[in-house]
């Protein structure tokens, strides 16, 4: 069984959908027609030199390409992660770094070596899916944990500096907002977990089902995915935040405040 080909015409009267919601959003005051086209180009320009270049990758099958591939998508998601959290990158740029390709290349050869294990451990149809899927759920957690960790710490400065002057350590007063950031972050994905397969199908299982995989490979593999993307989501978001404590404060445990983007905060 063979997926079903999408031709031109056919891409367009998909595009077509968007008017509607277009037209809502117009109807109840919202002028987002800028964004919106913006948006839509721009995913399908990105997503159409990404096929292109993943068609080329994936027929040389070359470990450095495919290492450079993954090294890429590191670096995109580093800036964007500390860009949406309201962060200064040139305070956290290498910490966030650290945290998600440890945590990222630790799931995706997890997944590969010891489950899947397909007959070359670098092969491109395997790792660069995986390691994007994986990479693209840690940041959103990330982004939600260094942006809830950071607020609340903000919010709540005078209770914070009450700890230390009660004589906590750095580590004892901030662990706390910690916890409150580490569950928000991790929160979503034990959600979709706890309701997969009831409320929704997901995408990668879907995906393999139109492909032409058997139903029961394809749970096989999205159960996969989700227990690698847990762990590795809670591993960057506990590191990340742990290396961040040693750069955003001053020699008398005071939150620098050069460290927030007061543009983006």
């Amino acid at each position: 069984m063979t997926t079903l080909d999408i031709a031109l015409p056919q891409m367009a009267v998909l595009y077509g959908l968007c008017l509607l919601p277009w037209l809502l959003l117009w109807v109840i005051g919202l002028s987002l027609s800028r964004d919106i086209v913006i948006s839509i180009v721009r995913m399908s320009i990105q997503l159409a030199l990404v096929g292109f270049y993943l068609k080329t990758l994936f027929s040389l099958n070359d470990p450095r390409l495919n290492g450079l591939w993954i090294l890429l998508m590191l670096v995109v998601a580093d800036l964007s992660i500390l860009q949406r959290a309201g962060l200064k990158v040139k305070f956290f740029v290498w910490s966030t770094f650290t945290a998600i390709a440890l945590s990222t290349l630790f799931s995706t050869f997890y997944l590969v070596l010891f489950v899947i294990q397909p007959e070359h451990y670098y092969d491109a149809r395997y790792i660069v899916p995986l390691a994007g899927m994986i990479l693209g759920n840690c940041l959103q957690g990330n982004v939600i944990a260094l942006e809830r960790f950071y607020s609340t710490l903000r919010k709540n400065e005078h209770e914070y500096m009450t700890f230390l002057l009660l004589g906590a350590t750095r580590w004892e007063a901030v662990r706390p907002y910690y916890r409150i950031a580490v569950k928000a972050a991790v929160s979503p994905t034990i959600a979709s977990m706890s309701t997969m397969g009831l409320v929704s199908l997901p995408g990668m299982m879907t995906g393999q089902i139109l492909g032409g995989s058997e139903p029961w490979l394809a749970v096989k593999y999205q159960i996969a995915i989700m227990i690698c993307i847990f762990a590795s989501t809670t591993l960057a978001c506990i590191v990340n935040l742990k290396l961040s404590l040693k750069l955003a404060f001053d020699a008398y445990d005071v939150l620098k405040d050069e460290v927030i983007d007061v543009r983006q905060a």
